[in-house]
């Protein structure tokens, strides 16, 4: 069976690869993966352009474990030499668009569920959810999702991290910052430059250091990405407005974070989003130790996913490189793809079967 499922699971990659799925418009997609349950008589739901599913023997007493991966995409860059939505296998490689990530993820986690989806015995509920729009973060993602699904107590997010254990993940905190000063003809020397209280503020976010180091993350990182001010040469501006990317570790939290950045820096500090967390799982559970013993490594994982949503434990474990998301002529190798149903199945008879 896992060699027949594995062979379903690359030719559903390769009908995913050829539909567009750009982060919003995901409705083609959605429907090649319905037609997947169907085929394996799986009683599925869709919401939006989310589909998900629930295993055969659900037991409302027993502790419920999310797989989610994502099935929507970015658009391809303009170094492509290939067609981006020809699914061609090449040298064990099958390119395409969304074939690493995380296609590849995806349909192992598919095939995965399928696996186990009429066990009866199992320690943990499953459910599947294959959301939309996690590229751009959108609201009608993973997170529109979770207030309909059951309470979740752990959850195996497929990205590709080379069937590695990414057992924490950084969060996101994006701040718009606004410095105020008092527009002058800059001949007169007369105003007051916001950009020279901008240049402060943006010296102490060079050069703070979070004091708190996580023991699989680091340091919290803050990077100053965008900048403007100023209409003319000879005018004094009276705002000056940049932005910074903040990467949090699993030792704060965004509102944490937030707070010290405030209470240091005289400028107006605005978020865009405090929801996009970072996450973890403890080196304990039962999944990261059936991992382990499989010869698998861990490690913190530096990239945003669908984690960010999650407020579970959850682990981040999926067949790809995380290297190869969202480069020209994007590719997985088929080899990854088998090895990544195998050790998922492997993985969970370890951790949850009785």
């Amino acid at each position: 069976m896992i060699e027949k499922l594995t062979k379903e699971a690359v030719v559903l990659l390769q009908s995913l690869i050829a539909t567009e799925s750009f982060s919003g418009e995901e409705d083609e997609t959605a429907q090649l993966i319905e037609n997947w349950f169907i085929t394996y008589n799986i009683e599925f739901k869709r919401a939006n352009h989310n589909v998900y599913a629930f295993n055969k023997y659900f037991d409302e007493a027993k502790p419920t474990m999310l797989l989610n991966s994502h099935h929507d995409t970015v658009k391809p860059n303009s170094a492509y030499t290939k067609n981006p939505f020809n699914p061609e296998i090449k040298d064990g490689k099958l390119f395409g668009l969304g074939s690493n990530d995380a296609g590849g993820c995806l349909v192992s986690l598919l095939a995965l569920f399928t696996y186990y989806y009429n066990h009866k015995n199992l320690k943990y509920n499953l459910v599947i959810v294959a959301s939309a729009e996690e590229e751009s973060s959108g609201k009608l993602g993973l997170n529109s999702v979770l207030p309909i699904l059951p309470k979740l107590d752990v959850a195996i997010v497929g990205e590709p991290t080379l069937m590695q254990l990414a057992i924490s993940e950084k969060g996101l905190l994006v701040l718009d910052c606004y410095a105020y000063g008092k527009a002058g003809h800059a001949a007169h020397g007369l105003g007051d430059n916001s950009i020279y209280k901008a240049m402060e503020a943006i010296k102490w976010f060079k050069e703070y250091e979070f004091p708190k180091i996580s023991e699989t993350l680091g340091n919290v990182k803050m990077t100053v990405t965008q900048i403007e001010a100023g209409s003319q040469h000879n005018v004094i501006p009276a705002e000056c407005h940049f932005v910074v990317d903040v990467r949090i570790t699993d030792a704060y939290s965004n509102i944490e974070v937030l707070e010290i950045i405030k209470n240091h820096v005289q400028v107006d500090v605005k978020e865009r989003s405090l929801r996009l967390n970072s996450s973890s799982i403890p080196k304990e559970h039962s999944l990261v130790k059936a991992g382990i013993e499989l010869g698998r490594e861990t490690y913190g994982s530096p990239t945003l996913s669908d984690q960010a949503v999650l407020t579970c434990p959850s682990l981040k474990l999926g067949p790809g490189d995380s290297l190869r998301s969202h480069s020209a002529d994007e590719f997985i190798y088929i080899h990854e793809i088998e090895e990544g149903v195998r050790l998922y199945i492997e993985l969970l008879k370890r951790a949850i079967v009785e």
